[in-house]
């Protein structure tokens, strides 16, 4: 019997998530969060236990803030602005900081698999590297580094990973790429107002 896809066994995907003039739904936005978790769950190595709980941490502290604010908090953009409205010192926005950091943890996500999807020689471990690098490297400090790079080397080969995703590769391999599509569009999104507004960078 075969295995389902991965795509076929999460609840929400980045292409599911409304994004309008309004912004990001944030429900939506943070059920996909979630979902892009288990794809770290396939590598199968509990080194990348530090990447999971890092993302999983700051989705728990938005998602605080948008339970207690639903209406307010109804986009990522409205939330940023409503946080900025209950909190004039930046340093009080716990849900703006919590934000800033699942969309750098998803930025290195984006980036180590679109290195590696769009490199078919390249190993996960060279890619996810690389995307540590021109990512979250620089916001981290010299004790939490070491424990990065301990995960990117944790990485499984191309040849375990992909065929965890499901198969046929050929039918995978589309889904995987529409979905990595859609996360780098809110990423890209989201820097842009987190630039614009003075909140921090991505």
């Amino acid at each position: 019997m075969s295995q389902p896809q991965f795509f076929e066994t999460i609840s929400k995907s980045f292409v599911d998530v409304p994004v309008t003039d309004a912004g990001v739904d944030t429900a939506a936005f943070l059920e996909a969060a979630e979902n892009l978790v288990k794809i770290f769950g396939l590598f199968g190595n509990p080194a990348f236990a530090v990447v999971q709980n890092d993302i999983t941490g700051n989705i728990n502290k938005v998602r605080t803030f948008f339970l207690a604010n639903p209406t307010e908090a109804a986009t990522l953009e409205s939330l940023l602005a409503h946080d900025k409205q209950l909190h004039a010192k930046q340093k009080d926005r716990v849900a703006t900081d919590a934000l800033m950091w699942l969309l750098r943890g998803l930025k290195f996500t984006a980036l180590g698999l679109r290195h590696n999807v769009d490199v078919e020689t390249e190993e996960l471990s060279v890619s996810f590297t690389k995307a540590y690098e021109g990512s979250l490297k620089k916001y981290h400090g010299m004790m939490v580094r070491p424990v990065f790079y301990l995960a990117m080397k944790a990485c499984p080969y191309r040849a375990t990973f992909y065929p965890k995703l499901g198969e046929p590769q050929e039918e995978v391999l589309p889904k995987l790429k529409a979905w990595l599509s859609a996360l780098e569009a809110i990423v890209e999104r989201e820097s842009k107002v987190f630039k614009d507004n003075g909140y921090g960078e991505i």
